[in-house]
């Protein structure tokens, strides 16, 4: 069931879009508010606070690929969905290695919206309860530290700035050490079963988790070979 407190933020230069969108995610138990700008959608952002972000990516001012870059360097991890009026695959990776939760070309069917937007908020709010039980919100594994409240990354105490798709990727796999998951339970959960990008998506995000990582001290993320992936965790851990 949707709540009336959560609050989306549409961000459109097109007032047509706007409105209807707005229209519809109202009449379905959303409070929205909406921008016309990236520079206004910043603003908005940084001072209220939002369940979801609809993102276009071709504003005014700043664009649509600046606000979600800036959002997540902020680490502003608010879902966010865009919406673009082209749809090339290397378009949909870009924007989800940005931090995007999801992606929309238009034009849309605003029950396709309304269905994508209750599937991020439900991932979201299953992410949220299965972390709940993890104590003093924090996993560790050897040299490796994540803050489930706060979504941050250490390693040896220094920071790792992770987007919050690798975040929530690799706390997936760390609760679940020892077990193989295929690219395409690894999208299911992740991404959501209306993912309609490629199944490739899921190697460019296990490299740049690696990568921005390191090597791990009693732990690994390893590659089963026409598998998937799985979280290995020496027994000294």
């Amino acid at each position: 069931m949707v709540l009336i407190q959560k609050r989306i933020l549409i961000v459109d230069d097109d007032p047509s879009i706007v409105k209807i969108t707005k229209l519809y995610l109202t009449k379905n138990g959303y409070e929205v508010d909406e921008a016309y700008d990236g520079q206004s959608a910043l603003e908005k952002i940084k001072a209220g606070s939002f369940e979801m972000i609809v993102l276009d990516l071709m504003l005014p001012k700043v664009d649509g690929w600046m606000v979600c870059r800036q959002l997540r360097s902020d680490r502003i991890l608010t879902p966010i969905i865009m919406l673009t009026a082209r749809g090339e695959v290397h378009e949909r990776i870009e924007g989800l290695r940005m931090g995007a939760d999801d992606y929309l070309v238009k034009p849309f069917d605003p029950n396709e919206l309304l269905a994508r937007i209750d599937s991020v908020l439900r991932r979201t709010e299953l992410n949220r309860t299965d972390v709940a039980s993890i104590q003093d919100n924090e996993l560790k594994m050897g040299n490796l530290s994540l803050q489930m409240d706060s979504f941050a990354v250490s390693i040896h105490s220094d920071p790792v700035s992770l987007t919050r798709r690798e975040f929530d990727l690799l706390a997936f796999l760390i609760k679940r050490p020892g077990k193989v998951f295929s690219r395409e339970e690894l999208i299911s959960q992740i991404w959501g079963w209306d993912f309609d990008g490629e199944d490739r998506v899921v190697d460019l995000y296990i490299q740049r988790i690696r990568r921005k990582l390191g090597t791990g001290d009693g732990w690994k993320l390893t590659t089963v070979w026409g598998v998937g992936y799985k979280f290995e965790v020496a027994s000294s851990c």
